[in-house]
């Protein structure tokens, strides 16, 4: 299926696909295409594609992709590359520690598809089991931390840093700064914060004209450094591993008018005094060590923790408790869940996307060990590194902090790198931190064996108490701790420890056993709608299938257990598949450079607008700060460009949907001094491919601007078009859409960003990789704009599940990517055709085909029969069907994009269900049922309503739960009804119920 076919058929009865995955990948028989391809009024799929996608921009030939591979080849080619990682245990630490992720929660969560195949729970009655899940997080933290409230995640601990700092400069301030009339733009950071987190810091602070300040927090604490410093960030405990006094540190900034924010683990706060018990105003923090592997870097769950008075200003998404039309407890998203769609510009944050699988398995780690078992840990893994400690200061080494957790500094004058080679001998990996200085970090999985090991690589001999704790492999044993001295145990003293439970709220001590725990989790998958029970047809959200030969290689140890800090000949196999999954993706794109560090797709809108703004800087080009954004833009854009220091100005549409070629030709000559980018989706929010793509770009550029594109919607151009060659010169894609990383209820995700090659050089850097030379951030006065700093905390993001993009793209091949990429277009197409009698499709291209979405015009239905696009939106549920996008980016529609994946049944499945709704539509309009009393506006209804002694309702039982036949073999039951969402937003809580609703 060339550009220049003749439109012969392609798809031929003995061979549909091109590649055995292709096959399973794809959900279409031939005889389904032939019908489809009649049903939208095609001659084939060639005639359907060359009809759809303007020919100024289709691709000549096809990718040049290595052949496809079977699924047990590509599996064992990515194994033989994997296992070209060498095995080494970790003791860097840095914020990344081993951790033991319970069977159960692996099992039941990690690789079970309810989980992993689940979308964001904006439609809270289909997604009761994750918010359950993610409150149970938000506690956890709120109780650790001893903050008034936590969010549902953050990407990285690095990023969690930065939303703090932004945070803290736009809330409010206090009475006492008020009255001095003074803006304070100084952010001062603790000098013992890990070094990633100052340099993303670093980047994400110049744009908007934020200072960063290093620190000592003992030297200077109580010097003037502190006085012209709106905020202030300490490490707890710091990143070499000293402990210090926070509850001075915080008095001292209080007292300045200066708030505070930590970055604390939450391990060490089971022992430690929380932050939140000292006066913290931010708490912030990565949950890796509960239970999610390493991943050369992740993903992993961050978290924010505030006060009160900050719940306003808190970025991401929230879960709170509020109740359903039959009063019953149930969970949304809350206040500003959603803001940067609705806000653009004025958002406070760019965040669309937390770590929602991570965040689940972590609360899970909490639930499986419970409040005594979690301590149990800390304090084990404190005695760990006091017996360290004590054997290496009676040797002779110079222990540089005397209070610390689990990280012991050494000092070992210029012998660093002796001290790092000897450890490698022993198979460990030591941190140095300069060429005197070397930090051991211990964790759950530490055993005696390899603190011993740890002693022969500073020279010293196993004595008698070590070797009496050396038959102890990973816990010692009450009967022993006598042996631990009186140092060991004052590394935190009492005036630091914790006095308070750690997790007082029942759900912590409820699920002791594996069987309850199991059922609980099953339980709560049970509530839920995933990919794992129906379609989700969402939008620009691209629901594909997430091959379980594409997500097993994410668990293997060659990949989960490997420290995105180790040495680089530690780490050949990740490079490789790195390497190799970069080259493919340049060649999809049509683009020259990649860079994977962005963990999700809004981060990649903002490392894309650093990278112009880096290029137009290196040009002297510094006045150039504009930035034109459609107004069908995702709210995201809007809110990356502010985040990038550039000011918004919109373009208009057209009546059909297309970007306003003559308002954009304006807006960019009258801007054209200071034009930095314009930002566009394509295909289009709207679904269509825009003719003047190439009209567009020249336009922006014969301007003095760049072009960003949104590549939310590459599914509708693999192997068709390459938006590197049609104009744009930096564009993010999305590998949680396009590539097959699955959503995992809301994250994780990937959004590496593609340039041309004259911004190459402008690409995010990582100063911290490889590991080897010392490790210092980046100098804060030496930036020359030469690269982008990070963006995140690791130099890959989230390196850890880029093997299910590798996976997809080696076993689909060139060929099979295409017509992937064809029969996503042919499905949206085919739903349109089928539903547009009843449901006119708002917006399609010169010939009246949509590209792979399409939006429903609901609206119709509000002002002919009374019915609102949230009740057919609930309806659906009826029919167990998640709803498509609602609202966005046309209020009161509905944007549906079914993918390539599924089956003509099981379109035919939602097709028919929408019609039904239509059909009732039409007749409460007739008067058969009351406006106010019928299925649409009554929906969901639950079983515990169905079943009720008392139906009050006009229509049938039946008409409400079981509108369709197929229903009665396989119902969804929604848990709860209708959810009163302004409730919630009244009455804000944020935290596990008082008493569980299980």
């Amino acid at each position: 299926m060339s550009a220049n076919s003749v439109h012969e058929p392609t798809y031929s009865p003995c061979s549909l696909y091109s590649s055995e995955f292709a096959k399973r990948h794809i959900g279409l028989r031939v005889e389904d295409v032939n019908a489809m391809t009649a049903t939208v009024n095609a001659q084939d799929v060639d005639d359907l594609i060359d009809s759809t996608i303007p020919k100024n921009i289709r691709m000549n030939g096809k990718l040049k992709l290595p052949q496809a591979l079977t699924e047990q080849d590509a599996q064992n080619e990515l194994r033989k590359i994997a296992q070209m990682n060498r095995e080494v245990v970790s003791m860097i630490g840095m914020g990344y520690h081993n951790c033991v992720t319970p069977a159960v929660i692996r099992r039941n969560v990690l690789e079970n598809p309810s989980w992993y195949t689940a979308y964001t729970p904006y439609q809270p009655e289909i997604s009761q089991g994750r918010l359950e899940a993610l409150i149970n997080f938000q506690t956890m933290i709120s109780e650790l931390t001893a903050m008034d409230l936590a969010n549902a995640s953050l990407l990285d601990e690095a990023t969690a840093a930065a939303e703090a700092m932004t945070l803290l400069h736009r809330s409010k301030p206090s009475r006492t700064q008020r009255s001095s009339k003074r803006v304070r733009n100084r952010f001062l950071v603790s000098a013992d914060c890990h070094p990633q987190t100052i340099n993303v810091l670093c980047t994400r602070a110049e744009p908007i004209g934020i200072e960063i300040v290093l620190f000592d927090v003992e030297r200077d604490i109580e010097t003037d450094v502190l006085s012209d410093a709106y905020g202030v960030l300490v490490q707890y405990p710091g990143t070499t591993g000293a402990i210090c006094d926070l509850k001075a540190v915080i008095e001292r900034c209080h007292a300045l008018n200066t708030q505070v924010a930590v970055a604390a683990d939450p391990l060490a706060l089971c022992v430690l005094t929380p932050p939140g018990e000292l006066g913290a105003d931010v708490v912030i923090g990565s949950t890796q060590r509960f239970g999610v592997p390493i991943g050369f870097g992740g993903p992993h769950a961050a978290y924010i923790a505030v006060r009160t008075e900050l719940k306003r200003s808190l970025p991401g998404r929230l879960v709170g408790v509020s109740k359903d039309a039959s009063g019953r407890v149930a969970l949304r998203l809350t206040l500003q869940t959603r803001e940067q769609h609705i806000r653009r510009e004025k958002a406070t944050s760019n965040i669309c996307t937390s770590q929602v699988l991570l965040a689940v398995i972590s609360s899970m780690y909490a639930i499986y060990h419970g409040p005594s078992g979690l301590r149990e840990i800390a304090q084990k893994v404190n005695r760990s590194a006091s017996i360290l400690s004590t054997r290496l200061s009676e040797a002779g080494m110079q222990i540089v902090h005397n209070h610390f957790f689990d990280t012991v500094c050494v000092h070992v004058e210029g012998n660093a790198d002796n001290v790092i080679s000897a450890a490698l001998d022993q198979g460990i990996n030591l941190r140095r931190v300069n060429s005197s200085m070397v930090t051991v970090t211990v964790d759950e999985t530490t055993t005696m064996s390899e603190i011993n090991r740890v002693y022969q690589a500073f020279k010293i001999g196993v004595n008698s108490q070590a070797d009496i704790l050396d038959r102890c492999q990973d816990v010692i044993p009450a009967s022993q701790q006598d042996a631990i001295t009186d140092r060991q145990r004052d590394t935190i003293p009492a005036s630091y420890r914790r006095s308070s439970r750690p997790l007082s709220h029942i759900i912590f001590s409820s699920y002791r056993s594996e069987t309850g725990l199991m059922r609980y989790m099953h339980r709560l998958a049970n509530r839920d709608i995933a990919l794992n029970r129906s379609m989700i047809p969402l939008g620009s959200c691209t629901m594909k299938l997430n091959a379980a030969i594409e997500m097993e290689p994410v668990s293997w140890p060659e990949f989960a257990n490997v420290h995105p800090f180790a040495p680089a000949d530690q780490t050949v196999g990740y490079r490789k598949m790195i390497n190799q999954l970069e080259g493919w993706l340049v060649e999809i794109t049509g683009f020259n450079a990649v860079s994977l560090q962005p963990n999700s797709g809004a981060q990649g809108e903002l490392a894309g607008l650093f990278t112009i703004r880096a290029y137009h800087l290196s040009r002297g080009d510094a006045h150039r700060d504009v930035c034109l954004i459609p107004s069908s833009a995702h709210g995201t854009n809007a809110a990356s460009a502010v985040m990038a220091g550039m000011e918004v100005v919109v373009v208009p549409c057209d009546s059909r949907g297309n970007i306003g070629v003559g308002d954009l030709t304006r807006l960019a000559e009258l801007n054209k001094n200071r034009l930095a980018a314009a930002m566009i989706t394509y295909p289009s929010t709207h679904g269509v491919f825009e003719p003047a793509i190439k009209d567009i770009c020249d336009i922006v550029h014969e301007n003095g601007g760049q072009v960003y594109l949104d590549g939310a919607n590459l599914n509708a151009m693999v192997g068709l078009a390459q938006p590197g060659k049609f104009g744009a010169d930096v564009a993010h894609i999305n590998l949680h859409k396009t590539f097959c990383i699955p959503h995992g209820g809301g994250g994780p995700g990937v959004g590496p960003i593609c340039v041309q090659d004259h911004l190459s050089p402008f690409l995010p850097s990582h100063p911290l990789e490889p590991l080897g030379l010392d490790i210092e951030p980046l100098g804060l006065d030496t930036h020359d704009h030469a690269a982008t700093g990070p963006v995140a905390a690791a130099p890959w993001g989230s390196a850890g599940i880029l093997a299910i993009s590798w996976m997809y793209i080696r076993m689909m091949g060139a060929d099979g990517l295409r017509e992937a990429t064809e029969i996503a277009i042919l499905n949206a197409n085919y739903v349109a055709a089928r539903l547009k009698e009843a449901y006119p499709i708002l917006y399609t291209g010169e010939n009246g085909f949509v590209a792979h979405e399409c939006i429903l015009d609901t609206r119709v239905m509000k002002t002919t029969h009374g019915i609102t696009v949230e009740d057919i939106a609930k309806r659906l549920i009826d029919y167990g069907f998640h709803a498509p996008t609602m609202s966005f980016p046309v209020p009161g529609t509905l944007m549906v994009e079914p993918t390539e994946s599924e089956s003509k049944e099981e379109l035919d499945r939602f097709c028919d269900a929408m019609l039904s709704i239509a059909g009732e539509c039409q007749r409460v309009s007739e008067g058969e049922w009351l406006a106010d009393d019928n299925p649409l506006v009554n929906a969901p209804h639950t079983c515990e309503e169905a079943t009720a002694d008392i139906w009050p309702h006009s229509y049938t039982r039946a008409q409400a739960v079981y509108p369709k036949n197929w229903l009665r073999n396989d119902k969804y039951w929604a848990p709860v009804s209708r959810i009163d969402n302004a409730y919630g937003d009244r009455n804000i809580m944020c935290s596990c119920p008082p008493i569980a609703d299980s």
